[in-house]
């Protein structure tokens, strides 16, 4: 199979990470996606992250009803701060028969040079770079890795102009964010208190 991996804190998950995961399955050659749900990314502070273990919830309440979409907690359980490099050689040496490929938007690639063991990445593993709202074209064109071999730009993904901060903000504010959000995801979300 090959799957492609959606790294992402997911705090919360929203409809444009499914809109874009969604996109990924159903028009490239990709048999799954699956959410990789990050406890702790080493250029983000911690502070701000509903706990792990709720938005891992979140993700397979979002997704749970469609078979081409998995949501994976791997990386709970790898030593922190994690790099992608290690959860990359951990799913290979989980699932051998698997080909992975990383899903991620124009602004990380723009600086994935800055990523650990960037190098063996782009050796051994297919990147499906999407177009995010607010990333300069130059700066991928500029950027001699959006013109590596294992690179893949796709242009015609659908992009909505949401983010997780807008949503935490907005329930913290008391404004209603239902859309933003699958119905399952609103409902846990409102259930449990979370954001305000």
């Amino acid at each position: 199979m090959k799957i492609g991996l959606y790294f992402g804190s997911f705090n919360p998950i929203h409809v444009g990470h499914l809109i874009i995961a969604n996109h990924m399955v159903e028009n490239t050659d990709l048999d799954q996606v699956w959410f990789v749900v990050s406890p702790h990314n080493p250029f983000k502070e911690k502070k701000s992250l509903l706990a792990d273990h709720h938005r891992l919830a979140l993700v397979k309440e979002a997704i749970d009803d469609n078979p081409k979409l998995r949501a994976s907690d791997v990386e709970f359980h790898l030593e922190q701060p994690n790099y992608t490099v290690k959860t990359l050689m951990v799913l290979k040496e989980n699932y051998p028969s698997h080909t992975f490929v990383l899903l991620m938007g124009e602004d990380n690639l723009a600086s994935f040079h800055k990523w650990k063991n960037y190098e063996y990445i782009l050796e051994h593993y297919q990147l499906f770079v999407y177009p995010r709202v607010h990333s300069e074209e130059l700066t991928v064109a500029e950027n001699n890795i959006a013109t590596h071999p294992s690179v893949t730009l796709l242009k015609d993904v659908p992009i909505m102009n949401i983010s997780s901060t807008f949503i935490r903000n907005g329930i913290k504010n008391g404004k209603d964010v239902r859309y933003l959000l699958t119905p399952p995801v609103a409902q846990y979300v409102d259930e449990m208190g979370f954001y305000k």
